[in-house]
């Protein structure tokens, strides 16, 4: 034990000795070792925060879900002509629902633009949306502390509660708890019930769910009197393929309202499983582009670990013909050689990791809003440092095995004489 640490502690004297010596080019070295983890881990670090903060976003739209419109027939069917409307009815909930068993949730949607909403005078215009209760899970339209969703009861019963975007909110209430308060849509009393928590959200199909306000379909139709739905929202049963659900809500709605289940026009469909493979695909690609960007940057820090090592060498030819000549095995000039690269390596990926992990955290501490909210939350996940980590020492190791081979091959005749 004694031995180990003896020696132990005479590699790091000669590896300070070393770092002494040669202060400009090693200090230079690991500079570039430092810079290249740099480089690699806050590139990883962005694009692993980027997709995370995509994914909320994508989930502030819905999970598994489709969205359904009513459309335009194209062909002739069954003696009827092309160009007719199809529209939407409310008994196509329980239809759609009874007959494709892989629909897991379903709701219809009313939507009703410039409704005036009043609060103690204070009038703003927004779209009002009639819905059921199931809507909430599908669109992730949870309530902030205090306050609930439409559920059950208020649809069944008709009762005029509503639950507001936080935009909404802000206008009428400011900083004020809204929940239980009196409000009035196109001069009718309704009680807030709920504000929606705040949510990253990447796409809509009618704007930012923030900007709108909810109300029971049944107490919707009671109200505004519309005959048709303006779409329907299901979701899709975990591992169901959703180009089957597709051509089976064809087939079903062609049945009813008799056009070709191939018309695709007919109807208006918005994939969401689809919509979360594209990205998924996409973000693979930027994140194999960031790995070959960052392995470059990282293998031109080894290029110069390679050098200062060859020269290294070169300077002290002398001193290992000394070693050779005084009994040194080859194995132990390749040793040491070795280790003073993965040092070199293991120093500048230190600092590296370090100074990215830094970056990060005051990063994260910036106050952002909007499409930059997406840039907001890097992360040095373990992975990352792990991977970056054995790519250093893959480097140290290669960058030092040519010399130290050199090293050892030393005549320590011929290195004597070496001036």
């Amino acid at each position: 034990m004694k031995l180990i640490t003896y020696k132990f502690i005479l590699f790091i004297r000669l590896l300070l000795r070393e770092f002494k010596a040669q202060k400009l080019r090693m200090s230079l070295t690991v500079a570039a070792i430092a810079w290249g983890t740099i480089s690699v881990t806050l590139l990883m670090a962005f694009t692993v925060g980027l997709q995370q903060q995509m994914r909320k976003a994508s989930s502030g739209l819905g999970g598994r879900i489709m969205i359904l419109w009513g459309g335009q027939t194209s062909k002739v069917f069954q003696g009827l002509p092309p160009g007719r409307r199809i529209h939407l009815h409310p008994e196509d909930v329980d239809l759609l629902k009874k007959r494709i068993p892989e629909i897991e949730q379903i709701s219809e949607e009313y939507l009703r633009w410039g409704v005036t909403l009043d609060y103690n005078g204070k009038q703003i215009n927004k779209l009002v949306s009639g819905v059921a209760p199931s809507f909430k899970d599908m669109r992730s339209h949870y309530a902030q502390m205090g306050g609930r969703f439409i559920n059950k009861i208020d649809y069944e019963e008709k009762k005029r509660v509503i639950f507001l975007g936080t935009r909404v909110c802000e206008e009428l209430f400011g900083n004020d708890d809204p929940v239980g308060k009196r409000i009035l849509v196109n001069s009718i009393p309704f009680t807030v019930i709920g504000v929606m928590v705040d949510k990253l959200q990447n796409s809509n199909y009618h704007g930012p769910d923030e900007n709108y306000t909810i109300i029971p379909a049944t107490t919707f139709v009671a109200i505004f009197g519309d005959p048709w739905l303006d779409n329907i929202v299901f979701s899709m049963k975990e591992g169901v393929d959703s180009d089957l659900v597709e051509q089976e809500l064809f087939r079903v709605m062609g049945g009813k309202y008799r056009f070709d289940p191939t018309d695709s026009p007919a109807l208006w469909t918005w994939d969401l499983v689809k919509n979360k493979e594209i990205e998924r695909k996409i973000f693979l690609g930027i994140v194999i582009f960031m790995w070959f960007i960052g392995g470059m940057t990282l293998l031109i820090a080894g290029v110069g670990v390679a050098n200062i090592m060859y020269v290294a060498v070169r300077e002290r030819t002398r001193e290992i013909g000394t070693k050779i000549a005084l009994g040194a095995q080859r194995k132990h000039i390749i040793w040491q050689f070795l280790t003073e690269a993965l040092s070199i390596a293991f120093v500048g990926g230190l600092i590296g990791i370090s100074f990215s992990i830094l970056i990060c955290s005051l990063f994260r501490a910036l106050p952002m809003e909007g499409a930059l909210e997406l840039l907001s939350e890097p992360t040095v996940n373990v992975p990352v440092a792990f991977i970056t980590v054995g790519t250093l020492a893959v480097i140290g190791l290669f960058s030092g095995i040519f010399p130290a081979r050199k090293a050892a091959s030393v005549d320590p005749v011929e290195a004597l004489r070496y001036e």
